[in-house]
This record gives C-alpha cells, structure tokens and sequence, in this order.
C-alpha cells in the first residue's frame, strides 16, 4: 500500500493513470488498449489533478466494477482481462484497475478497428498507434524484432562484408559469410540469400545510421561551439563520437605509484559503454537519430525509442534486459563489445561511483536519456574552444574545420551541379556512382540525391537496384 502512495507522489507516467472519478466509457477503453499494449499499468480513480487523495463513494464501488468490466469487454480487443480492486489509504477508498502488458498484441478498440483504434503508453499519454508502431507490436506478438527481418530490396554482392570481418580480426578471431549466417546476419529464402536488417544497419546503410553530436556553450541549446554528424558503418560511427566527446572533455593527470596517468573527467570506457548500449537498444524503424551534447555541467546521450517491450527504468537498474534488437545485441556481444544482457547500465553505474561522477537514465517520452555530471566547474573552458562559438576549429583527424555557411552553400551546389550533368550524360545515376564522382561518403551522397528528388531527380526502385533519373519535366538541355 505504500508504494501506491509513492507511486501518487510521482504523478502520472507510462504505468500510472490517475483520475478523480471514473472517465468517460472510450476514456477508459483506450487506456487500458494502450496500457495492455505497452508496459501494463494502473488506472487508479479518487485523486485529484493536484494528487491529493479523495477517495470515492464506497456505495458506488460495485456499479463501478460492472461498468468497466464491461466497457473493457464491450469496447476493446483482443480480450483483456484487468484486476479490479479497493485500497484504503487512510480511510479513503481508491478503485484500482491494474492491467498487465498483454501476448495478444496489439490490442484496440474494436469500433474502430486495428488501424485506427490501436493506442500506446507515450510518457503520460494514450497516444493512437501509427503503421510503423502497429506492424512493431505485431512483431513482438510474434516474439520477433526489426533486426532479424530480411531485407529483399539489397544484393549481399553490394555489401562490404570485409567491415565485419575487420573488426572481429581486431578481437584476434577470423570471420567468413558462414558465420555471418550463423550470427543470422544473412538469412536463406528461396535458395537466395539476403541481408537482414540488422547487417545492414551495421553497415550503415540506412538513412537513420546516424549520431548527431553538439557541444553546446554554457547549460543550454541556445548557442553551439562545435557540431558534427556522423554516419557509415556502426564500429566507425562510436570511434568518431568518441573522438568528438574527447576533444571536448577536460583531460587531468594523477600521479600514480610514480607515474603519471592521464584520464578524461568521465571515463572513456563508461562513454563507450553508454553508446553501444544506446547503440543497441534504440528503434531502428523510424527515421530518427541518436544525439550527443555537451553542455559545461552535463553530457547526455539520447537514444530513440522508449524502453522496449514493457520494461522499466526500474528494471533495468535491478539488471533485467529485454532486448529491442535481437541479432544487432548478439552480434555486439561475439565482438566483446558488450559482456552480458542486462549489464551494460549497471556497468556505466559503478564505473561513475567509483569515480564519483554523477550518472542517470531516464525515459522521456518515446527516448531514453543518459546523463552523465561533468566535473569541471562551468566556468571553465576547454583549451580547444575558443571565444569565436560561431566558427570553432576542431582539432580531430575526423572531424575538419567548420567552412563558412556561403562557402558550404556553394560547393553543395556545384555538387548537385555535377550529379545533374552526369544524370544527363548517362541518363541515370546510383549512390555509389554518386560518391565516386564527389568523392565523398555514403552519407554525403544520400543527403544530395534526397535534396535532388525535390526539384530535378526521381528516384526508382527497380529490384534490388535503386537509381535516380531526371523527372520528366526537368530540363534536358
């Protein structure tokens, strides 16, 4: 019973609905769909928006229990079966609907059908399911994940497996395309075999592969020092947000048993460690980023998509893991990337504890936030920030000078000038085209072909091949 009242203190959240007399029937209906559809959850009646207990009528507790058994009968399904019950703080009596992430997902409201009465738990809000979001818990009905589809729209001759390869040499194994397909990276249809996603996510070859990194002047988002955004294959993606964070971190030195040690004011291996996980566990499925900012009190990684498949941050702290990608995470940990399931967090938690650093992980909506304290005091500046926040040198192999907004506009357009000329004298152009004749990167290439397809390109899927032709009614001459 206390934990109820905890529970209150806090407010609402993903698991809490809290209402001061019974909602609406379609108010009641869609928060159990989405609790079922979610993390589970408690619908609790006789608190006010303040959160102040009230209570209700205990004459009226019984028409109550027959009324939203029956809406949940009536409106929803697949059947779902809650837990009504009392408790008594107090003296004041609360009505209970405790309702449990369900196996028959997804669940909606049945008037309005699958498409358009499906409902998810969004932070405190019952929010309506999209296309992308209802084929997901399809998936998780099915005990599948994103990662482990095929993809069929991509020849493996197109793929540089000699990535993957590399990077378990570094780890002093060998690898060939048979493990690849025991890692189910590479599937079997039809006598074919094709990549899934998850292989080529690795590589880097969807739009979203992306880390976007800014450091920030002062303690807000108002003016930025320094920014970057990196893309291509995943192992090179954590090397160069690596490199970002450390040529904006303060760097001390501790003498040591005689010797002098040099360490950054958060640990590399709990960024490391921070990142694969962010890494691992984001949503793939939508086209949207992981972001890296430092501020001078704070460095966050946030990470897309909420906490997978009903699990909480409480959870994790006690080392449950639910994992939203299945074959990326075992791919991971056969590198030695990762050790464990469930350990990556609490990892990060001990390494900030033994260094006395502070550390968080919260979820925000549909994103998960880690947050590690800085130690420098926020007066203090980087040696490599200059006063100039506009025009910031970065001193990083990987990450060169910042060229003025004109110059920048200028070499894009003599860019799109090229690929123009090139569509024209060959009558269609591929991505890989593109970035020879730019020499530039994957990234690079598609952020020029997209920008085309508004005004002079047209894309085309033909198979497994996509191209980029001139639309008809650009000119040709």
């Amino acid at each position: 019973m206390s934990n109820i009242v905890e529970k209150i203190k806090k407010g609402e959240n993903k698991r809490l609905e809290l209402k001061e007399v019974l909602p609406a029937n379609t108010a009641i209906a869609k928060t159990v769909v989405a609790f079922s559809n979610t993390s589970g959850g408690l619908l609790i009646i006789g608190v006010k928006d303040n959160l102040e207990i009230m209570g209700v009528n205990e004459d009226c507790i019984f028409d109550m229990e027959e009324k939203v058994s029956s809406v949940i009968f009536d409106l929803c399904t697949p059947v779902i079966l809650p837990e009504i019950y009392t408790l008594n703080i107090d003296g004041k009596l609360l009505f209970v609907v405790e309702v449990f992430r369900g196996n028959l997902l997804p669940y909606y409201l049945k008037k309005a059908g699958k498409e358009n009465g499906t409902y998810v738990r969004i932070g405190s809000t019952n929010r309506k399911a999209d296309e992308l979001m209802i084929g997901e818990l399809e998936r998780q009905r099915r005990k599948l994940s994103f990662d482990e589809e095929m993809y069929f729209d991509v020849s493996l001759s197109d793929l540089n497996l000699d990535i993957i390869f590399k990077e378990f040499e570094k780890t002093g194994r060998s690898a060939n395309y048979q493990m690849l397909k025991n890692l189910k990276l590479i599937k079997t249809h039809l006598d074919t075999d094709y990549p899934v996603n998850a292989l080529l996510i690795t590589l880097g070859w969807f739009d979203n592969v992306l880390v976007k990194c800014a450091r920030f002047k002062g303690t807000s988002m108002d003016e930025f020092i320094d920014r970057k955004e990196y893309s291509g294959d995943l192992f090179s993606i954590v090397e160069q947000v690596v490199s970002f964070l450390k040529n904006h971190l303060s760097l001390h030195s501790e003498i040591k048993d005689m010797q002098r040690i040099d360490e950054y004011e958060i640990p590399l291996v709990a960024i490391r460690e921070a990142l694969f996980n962010a890494i691992i566990h984001r949503d793939y499925i939508r086209n949207r980023d992981i972001k890296v900012a430092i501020y001078d009190d704070i460095v966050e990684i946030t990470s897309p998509g909420g906490l997978p498949n009903g699990i909480t941050i409480e959870d994790i702290s006690n080392g449950r893991s639910e994992l939203r990608n299945k074959v990326l995470a075992n791919l991971f940990k056969e590198l030695g990337y990762i050790e464990s399931w469930g350990s990556g967090i609490a990892r990060v938690k001990k390494i900030c504890a033994d260094k006395n650093i502070g550390f968080s992980i919260e979820e925000t909506g549909d994103f998960v936030r880690v947050v590690f304290k800085r130690r420098i005091p926020p007066a203090r500046k980087h040696p490599q920030e200059t006063k100039d926040t506009q025009h910031v040198t970065s001193t990083t192999e990987d990450a060169p000078a910042r060229k003025h907004p004109q110059e920048s506009t200028r070499k894009k357009e003599i860019e799109k000038k090229k690929i123009i000329e090139f569509v024209k004298a060959n009558g269609k152009i591929r991505r890989s085209e593109t970035m020879e004749l730019l020499d530039c990167g994957d990234y690079k290439a598609k952020q020029l072909l997209n920008e085309l397809t508004k005004t002079d390109l047209e894309r085309v899927e033909k198979g497994k091949y996509t191209y980029y032709i001139l639309k008809r009614w650009a000119k040709k001459d």
